[in-house]
């Protein structure tokens, strides 16, 4: 069973492990699903821990098996035109996630994160993609290309689109107006109310709910409310296992708002947002930054319409969710989760329930 969901204010990391440390632990198996930016950052955490025969480790070896689970709504940019042309789901966030997965010192890496210049024919385009769309047109089948190109890569961990459907995205906002498509809503400066599927019985993968249901750490987060996260979860299947799951699942928070899409929301309202989609509470913690950032970062973001998430507590732990707080955000150019940090306090979280989860 998931680990108590008793409100406890900030919990240390190091505390919620203590029996695991006593004992042997086995090795983990961990689901992480989202999409964007957000989701390849917390994959270079974790792929760090993985164990894969026959190579070294660069970390002690605490998972067993990793599962990825990726957004496919998008229709912008490379992902969009290649979706547009050929008929297919959209391989920017599966090809990221294939990046993130892999050592990041390889060539070929390299070679699948490049995009070409120019402005006309592959100009705009990633390389990664188009490997994706001959590998699709080959085999006749997009879920086995994504198979073949993280063998090629060498990936320590397997990556599912969270469904095979040619699915898109509709939000209905305040207004009652409704924008469809990523790019549109992206676009929108109107405030989302509901986010729909179409259609609306899209399913997962089998694999997916396999991987849940096995998972003794699941991950949400972090990327976009709507558009990296609550996507995912529409998908027929994916909010029944994760009630369902006996791995303890954790919501991993934003650090900043987005103008378009969770602007002036606090972190308890990110879960509410995420619970009024899936019908049923689907977390056990929440890992929240409470790090300030400096004033030159805050002055920055705010020229773009974002700021800081609040991190309020109670509310969160209102919901049933136990809260962990702590400085995990690296301040660069970019704000970004530290990918060490949450990565850390996921694993102890995942260690101190695998114990009870340990049936096949």
């Amino acid at each position: 069973m998931p680990l108590s969901k008793t409100a406890e204010h900030n919990p240390e990391p190091s505390q919620l492990s203590s029996s695991a440390s006593e004992a042997a632990v086995r090795p983990l198996r961990v689901v992480a699903i989202g999409g964007g930016t957000g989701l390849s950052t917390l994959l270079r955490g974790l792929r760090r821990h993985v164990s894969v025969p026959g190579q070294p480790c660069a970390e002690p070896s605490q998972i067993a098996d990793l599962s990825a689970v990726v957004t496919v709504t998008d229709d912008g940019g490379s992902s969009g035109r290649l979706r547009k042309d050929f008929n297919m789901l959209p391989p920017g966030d599966l090809r990221n996630c294939m990046v993130a997965l892999s050592e990041e010192e390889d060539l070929l890496v390299q070679l699948f994160a490049h995009r070409f210049g120019g402005s006309n024919g592959l100009g705009g385009h990633n390389f990664g993609n188009l490997f994706v769309v001959a590998l699709t047109e080959i085999t006749g089948d997009f879920v086995h290309a994504i198979q073949l190109a993280s063998k090629i890569l060498s990936t320590r961990g397997r990556i599912f689109p969270a469904t095979t459907a040619n699915a898109s995205i509709v939000a209905r906002m305040e207004d009652g107006s409704l924008v469809r498509g990523e790019t549109n809503i992206t676009a929108s400066r109107k405030r989302i109310a509901e986010l729909m599927l179409d259609p609306p019985d899209a399913a997962a993968l089998p694999e997916t709910l396999d991987a849940i249901e096995r998972a003794d750490l699941i991950t949400v987060g972090p990327g976009s409310l709507y558009t990296s996260l609550i996507t995912n979860l529409l998908v027929q299947g994916i909010p029944t296992a994760l009630a369902a799951a006996r791995g303890v699942r954790v919501f991993v928070c934003n650090l900043m708002t987005q103008p378009n899409e969770s602007l002036g929301l606090t972190a308890s309202e990110h879960i509410a947002r995420i619970y009024e989609h899936t019908r049923a509470p689907i977390f056990d913690y929440a890992i929240v930054n409470t790090a300030p950032f400096s004033p030159q970062t805050v002055a920055r973001y705010a020229k773009q319409n974002a700021a800081p998430i609040e991190a309020d507590i109670d509310r969160i732990e209102a919901l049933g969710v136990r809260c962990i707080v702590g400085d995990f955000a690296s301040e660069e150019t970019l704000v970004r989760h530290n990918a060490n940090r949450v990565t850390a306090t996921l694993l102890e979280l995942g260690n101190s329930n695998s114990g009870s989860n340990s049936g096949d």
